[in-house]
């Protein structure tokens, strides 16, 4: 059976809260004392909304804030279950944890750290009584496991506001042992401590990863049962985590670090005789060159061997590697350029620098040698398949993507992973009338796992079937909390729900799958993207990306309804999930 789930789902709610007082906790920390009627439960367009609800002592929830000041036009759209986060130029958005809630009196605490800088912290200098502010979320809450012996709350000034929170409410009986980083000691805090914990203040500028590593190896060994969260900035964490899993031996389980700020670094100086990259491309347009050089970095084991035995020479690396010639050292220069390794005058003594650094997370390397970067690598076919009418995708592998993930779990797995964000938008599928007499739910498709999680939050327990092939089968067993309750062998249903299933399928694929589902039910869900994330960066790339995959562009709803009449299929609804996602609920006459 698989773990726990770690976190619990939230409804997402825009709320508006207005200021009532501001107060200096240090020289470095202001607290702004939020109220209003939207923390409590209310009707707003003819929709009941929820209290608001942050149980966990890191919770996040999303200021919303304008560059041009105009707070209402950066407002996303509430829909009745979850929230869309339509286009707005001038929109800026920052996490904060809750400090303090308190329901009875209406009130929410936020702690903002003074530094001169940024959108959140000139909002905070400037409020004054009544000043209003949106906000939603949290969208989930972190669920501790139960029996603990003791928890480490690792973070810089950042995190006092959960550290200092999980010390005032204490949500499991351990013993906890804290260690923050200040600017100086006038950030120092009284936290609320009992017998058998400890704090550690260390003083050290902002993102000084050598002096948290530091700290966090001289913190004691506790006996028993053990948990570590860490919270600061992102480059800084990088070797606590690999110090806490790696000597420490922590499970993964029991390890949650967050980089809740990241350090713009300052362009360094062009070194003699490297490469310019930028200037060796289009204006405006960068070079490939470096995802390029990470990419085979971390497929020939160099980032991995130079932090396991930093000072190794270029010949010395080759030997460990495996890889004899000169290949490796036409390599470090660029490494080195692109901040990947750090060389020595005399060419040896090498080391990881920053991005090297970052390169070590699993979830950076996906970028340079995961799916979406086998996708990225396809595109080099893009002309062709322009006039091929085909995916490109397909000209670089021989194969569609549906055959290829379909027999490759670890691909399979990407999909899976990249759609457990999916549960936090399903509130409006669970709460559809649809399911009301539902005995029986057929499931397709990589969501399928945070579909199964989303009617446990819901409370509805039908009968479950997986309809996968035996590779995609064993991969979502292993994501899915209570396997055993579910029957893995498609056969007939109430209702089917195909979650992220077209994402992956050529349009013939996707009518080959809604014609089998038509065998089996005569109703059916279809949850998809159909629009780019409004909140994403890369919004602009997201049909390029569908494309690339599967021959079709980000299928919109009206894409989505054409498959399903050359199935056998009506549309009967469609209702809107949020963040550029739909569920298309489908009847068979």
């Amino acid at each position: 059976m698989a773990a726990q789930r770690a976190y619990t789902t939230h409804p997402l709610v825009l709320r508006r809260v207005t200021v009532r007082r501001v107060h200096e906790v240090t020289p470095r920390m202001r607290r702004i004392v939020l109220g209003g009627e939207d923390l409590a439960a209310f009707t707003r367009h003819g929709t009941d909304r929820p209290a608001f609800a942050a149980p966990g002592f890191d919770d996040h929830i999303k200021l919303i804030l304008a560059a041009d000041g105009d707070v209402r036009a950066a407002l996303p759209a509430q829909l009745p279950h979850g929230i869309e986060w339509t286009p707005a130029e001038h929109r800026l958005t920052r996490d904060y944890t809750p400090r303090r809630v308190d329901l009875r009196e209406g009130e929410l605490h936020l702690d903002f750290v003074v530094h001169g800088e940024g959108p959140a912290e000139s909002w905070s200098a400037s409020a004054r009584e009544g000043d209003e502010l949106w906000f939603v979320g949290p969208k989930s809450s972190l669920r501790l496991p139960e029996e603990l012996d003791w928890i480490f709350l690792i973070g810089d000034e950042t995190a006092l506001p959960a550290i200092g929170r999980f010390l005032d409410e204490r949500p499991i009986d351990a013993a906890a042992h804290v260690l923050v980083t200040v600017s100086d000691d006038a950030a120092r805090q009284e936290l609320a401590l009992r017998e058998g914990d400890t704090v550690t203040w260390v003083v050290a500028e902002p993102g000084d990863a050598a002096a948290l590593d530091t700290a966090v190896r001289a913190l004691p060994v506790p006996a028993g049962e053990g948990y570590a969260w860490a919270a600061a900035e992102s480059r800084a964490l990088l070797p606590v985590r690999r110090y806490l899993q790696r000597e420490r031996k922590l499970p993964k389980d029991r390890v949650n670090i967050t980089g809740y700020w990241h350090r713009e670094e300052a362009a360094a100086p062009e070194a003699e005789g490297t490469a310019d990259a930028s200037a060796q491309a289009p204006a405006g347009i960068p070079s490939p060159l470096p995802w390029l050089v990470a990419r085979a970095a971390l497929r020939l084991g160099v980032v991995d061997a130079v932090a396991d035995a930093p000072g190794l020479s270029a010949g010395a690396l080759a030997t460990r590697l495996g890889a004899p010639g000169p290949g490796i050292g036409v390599l470090l220069p660029l490494l080195a350029a692109y901040g990947v390794v750090v060389v020595g005058d005399d060419g040896t003594g090498l080391r990881l620098g920053p991005a090297g650094e970052e390169l070590l997370e699993d979830h950076e390397r996906e970028e340079y040698t995961g799916h979406e970067a086998e996708l990225l690598l396809a595109l080099a076919h893009l002309a062709p398949a322009l006039r091929e009418g085909t995916s490109p995708w397909r000209l670089a592998s021989g194969a569609s993507l549906l055959d290829t993930v379909t027999h490759d779990a670890e691909r399979y797995g990407e999909l899976v992973e990249e759609c457990e964000q999916l549960v936090f938008l399903l509130d409006g599928l669970t709460a559809d009338p649809l399911w009301e007499g539902v005995g029986s739910c057929l499931l397709t498709g990589p969501g399928s796992a945070s579909v199964v999680a989303a009617l446990d939050d819901a409370g509805r327990r039908p009968l479950l079937r997986i309809a996968e092939e035996a590779t995609p089968a064993e991969v979502l067993r292993g994501h899915i909390t209570a396997p055993d309750r579910i029957a893995w062998t498609a056969g007939p249903a109430d209702v089917a729900v195909a979650a992220k299933a077209l994402a992956h399928r050529t349009d013939e694929e996707a009518v080959q799958l809604l014609t089998r589902l038509a065998g089996w039910t005569r109703t059916a869900v279809l949850v998809e993207a159909s629009r780019p994330d409004g909140l994403s960066p890369h919004a602009a790339e997201a049909a390029l990306h569908a494309y690339t995959a599967t021959g079709s562009p980000l299928r919109d709803s009206a894409a989505v309804a054409a498959l399903a009449r050359r199935s056998g299929w009506e549309v009967d609804r469609t209702i809107a999930l949020g963040w550029g996602t739909e569920a298309t609920v489908l009847r068979r006459s």
